[in-house]
């Protein structure tokens, strides 16, 4: 249980300020939207993973009685072919254009290829039966090492390979090719006594949040633009819906509606500029909601992934060289997640030399995108099961290997970055005096336990505040980043510890892209961070202003009135926050504090570990999670229960990557499980309960010692089940997910090589 560290609010558990229109069904979701006259999208897509468009003919559906506005491709402006920076790193204009409808190529079934609007969903569904597409059938490639392969089918004519930061010139599906470097590895590995190599494949698997992808949009005589939706970043919403249109962002206003669930994969548009231009065409406000069969086919779920891992360590156990090749599916479009992972595959160990090769691969599936530390559970399912190996041969318990080379303070990655103040030390030490830990394992011969630790990064980036103080002594915190995760409450926490008032006395709101400054993504580990830091800073400048009307009413100097825990004082003046704010009509009128942030993303970054127990059936492969605990440094826990929520919610997660969530492609690339009935995403029935252990090692570079808890807890899930399924029945999956059938493969084979060798 965290300390309050002498705070008064943070560290306590307010009821969180949205939730009775939460639980009561007031709050406004993206569906709830409701104008006048409004009329109803929908999307035509491909049934062809790979073919190139041949003609459109949208006749008969404008034909159609109740058709208002029929879209394709050649309707979306041509701004060019240029590279764009919209706030998730540079792109092609085209690429996301052509995501958005395509031109050219359906690059993955379910590519988007027209739009109609129409007054009704039924008849915007049978005008896209009425639209005749003629496609050029082509050969598709799903698999990121077939991609790879010279003379595989190419998916972009005109795509070169980057390699090293050069243009190569070379055509292929191969994206991008970077590497980093640290000493050298060639010299560590041949001085290593123990050196273990295993190479990891993983599924491709999709965020799985309840509420499908929605957009309405408005397009006024007047030129303006109003677009709403359920958006992890409104204003990076706004600069994607600008250059897909070719409209500068004035004209653009994106309100952010309530989300069900995004875990990264809301940050991209889909649906907003053909929701735009059939508003446009049509005169009208236009709809668009995404059946769930085109949110699986059509949206950016985790890359699928090829991984090999090599390291080495000497006698005493420790890790002196590691080696990675990490190959990313990016999905249809290049720009793909490889770059995350390669920070995050080393990163809870302190190695001296190592070498991280890294390839961003295009295959015939919608572009992958964020999902919860992107890259992390991938390379930390590779990585953690090589560090047991090594464990293994070298005698040591897992846990006495891993605190024998934790990163710590001064470690610097391979890819450079050298850590500041960091907890996993902290967490590791957690699991070895946890009770769950030192408790015994599960009984049995079927019964295993595993651990594993994982990390993600603290983005920063840009985020704003605005707070005006009313008379009663309440405040009106504004603020731009999409609430997820209850971080309306972590954030109004911050201001009013920071002035010493309750955190019911501040009332948050998140505002639209023309009422408050630029915010980024609510992503990255970054709100409570980073927009927590603006509200931070926006309560020092109410402070500052209320000195100057406090010294006023008392005719002092400014300097001259402290302000503590809510009271300012001056001599023997003493006013309170409340008693203050009642009187700015004396002294001028409304205060409001304003502040914008863009802190370092380099001096956070979290920790996390897992303890899972296991029960293998061996001869169905089913495996059973008995307990299971996560232990997370979150720096400053704000918000307790929260910070438990984002632990549990990163761990359930984690666990369905682990065991059962994948997308399932037939041969001719069409997505055979794309509902929830077939995509087994975990229920309560499948599941533990998720007993928590928060760590607070203070972050030194944010004024309340924050951390962003919201990835790092699904990185390590899988790695820790994967080595109670071996601690249980002898054998380890290098493959996710870990369904039965593999299970019973691997105990099938294991059983044979067992059988030769007594033969032998």
């Amino acid at each position: 249980m965290p300390a309050n560290n002498g705070y008064k609010v943070i560290g306590t558990r307010p009821i969180r300020h949205d939730g009775v229109d939460k639980v009561t069904g007031r709050a406004i979701y993206g569906a709830d939207t409701q104008l006048a006259g409004l009329l109803y999208g929908q999307v035509l897509r491909s049934p062809h993973a790979h073919a190139r468009i041949k003609s459109i003919d949208t006749s008969k559906a404008v034909a159609l009685p109740g058709v208002k506005a029929v879209l394709t491709g050649t309707d979306l402006p041509d701004a060019g072919d240029q590279i764009v920076d919209l706030g998730e790193g540079p792109a092609r204009l085209k690429y996301l254009r052509d995501n958005v409808l395509a031109t050219d190529k359906a690059l993955y079934s379910g590519h988007p290829v027209a739009a109609v609007a129409a007054t009704s969903v039924h008849v915007a569904e049978e005008a896209l039966d009425l639209i005749e597409v003629e496609y050029e059938e082509l050969e598709a490639v799903l698999d990121v090492r077939e991609a790879m392969q010279e003379g595989a089918p190419q998916l972009h004519d005109d795509m070169t390979t980057q390699e090293f930061g050069e243009d190569t010139g070379r055509k292929s599906n191969l994206a991008t090719h970077f590497e980093h470097r640290l000493g050298d590895a060639d010299k560590a590995f041949a001085e290593a006594d123990v050196v273990v190599e295993r190479e990891f494949q993983t599924a491709t698997v999709h965020q799985g949040y309840i509420e499908p992808h929605n957009a309405t949009a408005s397009w006024n005589a007047d030129g303006q633009l109003t677009v709403w939706t359920s958006t992890q970043g409104s204003f990076t919403a706004r600069a994607q819906v600008g250059a897909v249109l070719d409209m500068p962002i004035s004209k653009i206003k994106v309100v952010p509606q309530e989300i069900g669930g995004g875990f990264g994969g809301k940050i991209p548009i889909y649906l907003e500029p053909v929701a735009a231009l059939l508003s446009k065409a049509s005169g009208q406000p236009v709809k668009m909601i995404m059946t769930r069969p085109a949110v699986f086919e059509s949206t950016g779920p985790t890359p699928g992934s090829y991984i090999k891992i090599k390291m080495g360590a000497d006698n005493s156990g420790k890790i002196v060289a590691a080696d990675a090749y990490i190959a990313f599916e990016s999905g249809a479009y290049p720009g793909g997640l490889v770059g995350a992972a390669a920070m995050c595959v080393f990163s809870c160990y302190d190695i001296p030399d190592g070498r991280i090769d890294c390839y961003d691969v295009v295959v015939n599936k919608p572009r992958s995108f964020a999902y919860r530390a992107p890259g992390s559970t991938q390379v930390a399912f590779a990585t953690e099961h090589v560090v047991d190996l090594l464990a293994a041969q070298l005698g040591m318990e897992p846990l006495e290997i891993r605190l024998k080379n934790n990163a710590t303070t001064g470690t610097r990655r391979i890819d450079g970055v050298v850590y500041p103040k960091m907890g996993c030390k902290e967490v590791l030490e957690a699991i070895r005096d946890s009770e769950h830990y030192q408790s015994s394992a599960p009984a049995g011969p079927n019964g295993g336990r595993g651990i594993s630790v994982g990390y993600w990064f603290n983005v920063g980036l840009k985020s704003s505040c605005t707070a005006s103080v009313n008379a009663d002594g309440t405040v009106s915190l504004v603020e731009g980043s999409t609430d997820i995760g209850g971080t309306r409450t972590s954030v109004a926490m911050q201001f009013a510890e920071t002035l010493g008032l309750q955190a019911e006395d501040v009332k948050p709101q998140v505002a639209d892209t023309d009422s408050i400054g630029h915010t980024d993504v609510t992503g990255g580990s970054r709100v409570t961070y980073a927009t927590g830091w603006a509200a931070y800073k926006a309560a020092l400048d109410v402070q500052d202003q209320l000195c100057e009307r406090a010294a006023q009413l008392w005719e002092v100097e400014a300097g001259q009135v402290e302000f503590d825990d809510g009271v300012f004082r001056s001599g023997d003046n003493e006013l309170t926050f409340k008693e203050l704010a009642g009187r700015l009509e004396e002294t001028g009128g409304p205060v409001i504090g304003r502040a914008t942030v863009d802190p370092d993303s380099g001096v956070g970054g979290s920790f996390a570990a897992n303890i899972a127990d296991v029960e293998v059936d061996p001869e169905t492969g089913k495996v059973d999670i008995l307990r299971f605990t996560v232990i997370q440094d979150a720096g400053r826990a704000i918000h307790p229960a929260y910070v438990e929520g984002q632990m549990q919610g990163g761990s359930v997660q984690g666990i369905g990557w682990a065991l059962n969530e994948e997308y399932f492609y037939s041969g001719d690339g069409h997505l055979d499980n794309s509902s929830f009935l077939d995509y087994r995403i975990p229920t309560s029935l499948d599941l533990p309960m998720i007993e928590t252990i928060i760590v607070e090692v203070p972050n030194p570079g944010h004024p309340y010692g924050v951390r962003g808890v919201g990835e790092a807890n699904i990185a390590p899930p899988p790695a820790a089940i994967a080595a109670a399924i071996e601690d249980a029945v002898g054998v380890r999956p290098q493959e996710l997910p870990m369904k039965p059938d593999r299970i019973v493969a691997a105990l099938q084979a294991h059983e044979e090589r067992a059988a030769q060798a007594a033969g032998g």
